[in-house]
This record gives structure tokens, sequence and C-alpha cells, in this order.
């Protein structure tokens, strides 16, 4: 079972799942300061900046915009994933794909290391091993395969 590219991937996909999920709960519940300079920084993510154009959006906007994309991210991951396993996708086409998710969430994994905290960083972690462990263990693809 630990040998099967499968077992792997579909245990990505999951992850991703979780993953997407958890951020996403993070969207609807409000940071409470535990101090004075918190309720300022919290304050002072409101302010509304004239962007141009008409657009007049506060840091927090920002915040929630590129928090919701990385909830998308992990989705659109987990769901091309289990799209290819659930159709037995041949194994260029996994492991092509496979090896395009895990260089965008390992560059994901990097940025969550230097910009995030622990769970963040746990969870793209486990991702990005599970989806290497997978791509490795997708086997090569036979002559027959090719033509």
């Amino acid at each position: 079972m630990l040998k099967r590219h499968t077992f792997w991937l579909w245990l990505a996909v999951v992850f991703l799942f979780v993953t997407a999920v958890i951020h996403s709960i993070g969207l609807f519940i409000g940071p409470v300061p535990a101090n004075e300079t918190e309720r300022q920084l919290l304050e002072l993510m409101n302010y509304q900046q004239d962007l141009g154009a008409g657009y007049h959006r506060s840091m927090r906007n920002l915040f929630t915009a590129l928090s919701s994309c990385f909830s998308f991210l992990c989705l659109l991951g987990g769901l091309t994933t289990a799209f290819l396993l659930k159709r037995n996708a041949g194994p260029g086409i996994l492991k092509g794909i496979v090896g395009i998710h895990l260089l965008v969430f390992a560059g994901v994994f990097v940025v969550m290391v230097i910009f995030t905290f622990l769970p963040p960083i746990v969870l793209s972690g486990l991702v990005v091993l599970f989806l290497a462990i997978g791509w490795m263990t997708i086997p090569k693809e036979s002559v027959l395969e090719m033509s």
C-alpha cells in the first residue's frame, strides 16, 4: 500500500481539502485583540485607502482576498488530483500534473515557512510531502502506452 502512488496522492487530496476548509473557517472568525497594541493594529487594518479608479480597500480586504485565494488554490489542487485519480489517468498525464502541483505547493510551503505560523506550515508541508512521495512512486510510462 505504501508503495502505491494512489495512496499518497489520495492522502495529498485529503490534506488539500482539510487545509482549504480550515483556512476558510479563519475567514469568518474575526481576530480578538489581546491588548491595546493589537486593538490599534486591528483598527488600522480597517482603514480604507484610496487605491485609484474609485477603489477604496482596507488592508483587511486585501488580507481576506489573499486568504481566500489560498483556500481556492488548495481546492483546485485537490479537485484536479482527485479527478485524475478517479478517471485512472495514465502515468504520463498524472506525473505531469502532480509535478506541476508539487512545484506550486512547494512554493506555497516556502512562503508559509517564511511568513506564517505553525498550522499552515504543517498542513502545506504535509501536502508537499505526500505529493512528492506520490510523484516519485508513479510508475514509468511503458513503451506500449506511448504509441
